[in-house]
């Protein structure tokens, strides 16, 4: 209930000297619970009635020493000792979620990550899977892909835990067959964790609603603000879990027109955090030597954040089925040379004589989250292209990359996300997105964005690159500058051979799909050829 996974055991005389100077009450005896329960009050017990200080003469008070999951341990030998005790790849994770010990379950199996289908899912499965975690209790167990839809094989189905075994491999459940579940009914779970207090040592002011505000933190005993120097997504993304509202929608660099506080001294900057990190003060900042280039409040740090987020990915099959290679001559790639789709070196070419050697594929993008996805700019800061006439609602949408096996970057392209819309949806979901006539611009929760392979920029100049075993690499919101649920599902790889005539593009898949032993294979050792393309 508390949060921990596990207890040991204590010095129970050291705390029956301790009752002895004490006047206690009770409230409770005889509990007796099985050790399944998710709450205390699931047991059996009796309370006491009357005179409760005289009571419990035989006994002393309940006491419990808890031990800490990886997460919450206090010292590094703690850590370290636990990292020994759970030596290998976990085989399960959460995804997905705002809060720590909060996500969509997956699970390795087959060196592959898949999903738990919620048929019969319920607390004492969930329990299991958060006390594996390093977590306490499940404190809900949720059902309808909650936490955002995965991808990929859903692995178990009708998942039986008692509620004591240690890992959720050891419950009862039934292999999953494509017809009995998807992902729309993937499992996810909140568990309990350790209070930490941190949500004491952040605020927000001047906001319109609590989801919003100037971000304000407590250094010592004092108030202040943070610099918004290098205040992105991903610091958003801290502060809001910090403060229990979620994802961040946000990440505001000046905050002028929210109203001033009586707290106007900055007491943070530098503040650079990786996203997973449960206070600001985790991540790296600049101490108490502080450096801000705009000072005052009115460059004051600020979020907006909400509970639900968008999360996009890439569907890796169809990159693999319609890579191919093409000459195009100089004559047609003008436009893509203004908006700067080719590689550097075509600025030196003979225009309009020659060609370029583009490596074409189709990019389908698919919005698997709980909110819509849409440009981090309003429509007024839209950029028009003349030559292709459309407009450009955020700078850089994708990367495109090809890569050595060690990952030295040989070639790239960039697609600024020129039509952002619904292509394609699932049944019963409504088209929200159209980018012709000045359209609204967005991909709504359950729909795709399908770049077909022959519209212009969307290839990788590879003219300058000799032939060898390469790795493709598509980045989508690489400089997460829109708000996701999980950003480490938007990179995509496959492995490449390229024979200075032909390409073969094999084992494309997202970045975090496989075990860690199977993406070092991919990476270190480009597969035997298949899916010939010419």
């Amino acid at each position: 209930m508390m949060g921990f996974p596990a207890e040991k055991k204590v010095n129970r005389n050291f705390y029956k000297l301790f009752t002895e100077r004490q006047q206690l009450n009770y409230r409770l005896h005889s509990v007796s619970c099985t050790g399944t329960e998710v709450h205390l009050s699931m047991c059996t017990f009796e309370f006491y009635r009357g005179n409760a200080s005289a009571a419990c003469r035989a006994g002393m008070p309940a006491v419990v020493s808890c031990l800490p999951g990886p997460l919450f341990a206090a010292g590094n030998a703690h850590k370290k000792k636990q990292r020994q005790q759970q030596q290998g790849q976990p085989r399960i994770r959460l995804k997905g979620g705002a809060r720590v010990g909060e996500g969509r379950v997956e699970v390795l199996k087959s060196s592959e990550w898949g999903t738990i289908c919620d048929d019969r899912w319920n607390l004492l499965s969930a329990s299991v899977v958060c006390r594996e975690l390093g977590f306490g209790s499940a404190k809900e167990a949720l059902t309808g892909a909650r936490m955002g839809q995965g991808t990929g094989p859903i692995h178990l189905n009708e998942v039986q835990c008692q509620g004591t075994e240690k890992s959720l491999w050891s419950c009862p459940f039934r292999n999953i067959t494509q017809e009995d579940c998807k992902h729309t009914e993937d499992a996810a779970v909140r568990c309990n964790i350790p209070y930490m207090g941190y949500e004491n040592l952040i605020r927000l002011a001047g906001g319109r609603t609590v989801f919003e505000g100037r971000v304000e933190v407590k250094r010592g005993s004092k108030w202040g603000t943070v610099c918004s120097d290098g205040w992105t997504t991903k610091e958003a993304m801290v502060a809001c879990r910090q403060l229990g509202l979620g994802y961040s929608l946000h990440a505001v660099t000046e905050t002028w027109y929210w109203d001033a506080s009586n707290v106007t001294e900055m007491v943070m900057s530098g503040v650079k955090c990786a996203g997973h990190e449960m206070s600001l003060s985790h991540c790296q900042h600049h101490g108490t030597s502080l450096s801000c280039r705009n000072t005052g409040t009115r460059f004051a740090a600020g979020i907006i954040c909400s509970e639900t987020a968008s999360d996009l990915l890439l569907h890796a099959p169809l990159v693999q089925e319609t890579a191919y290679i093409e000459d195009r001559p100089l004559h047609m790639l003008y436009c893509a040379a203004e908006e700067n789709c080719l590689s550097s070196s075509a600025r030196l070419a003979n225009w309009p004589y020659g060609h370029r050697r583009l490596l074409r594929f189709s990019s389908q993008i698919h919005n698997h989250g709980r909110a819509d996805f849409r440009p981090k700019a309003g429509r007024h800061s839209w950029v028009w292209h003349e030559c292709h006439r459309h407009y450009h609602s955020m700078d850089i949408f994708t990367h495109y990359d090809i890569l050595t096996p060690n990952g030295t970057k040989v070639a790239e392209g960039h697609k600024a996300s020129f039509c952002l819309e619904d292509t394609e949806c699932e049944e019963d979901v409504a088209k929200r997105y159209e980018c012709a006539n000045f359209g609204e611009q967005g991909i709504t929760v359950g729909c795709w964005d399908l770049y077909r392979h022959d519209i212009d920029c969307q290839w990788i100049d590879i003219t300058d690159v000799k032939p060898g075993n390469y790795i493709l690499q598509v980045v989508i919101n690489p400089n997460f500058e829109v708000a996701e649920s999980d950003f480490t599902n938007n990179a995509m790889k496959c492995n490449c051979k390229y024979d200075g005539h032909r390409i073969w593009v094999h084992s494309c898949h997202i970045g975090d799909a496989l075990s860690e032993e199977a993406n070092k294979r991919f990476e270190q050792y480009p597969g035997q050829l298949n899916n010939q393309i010419s």
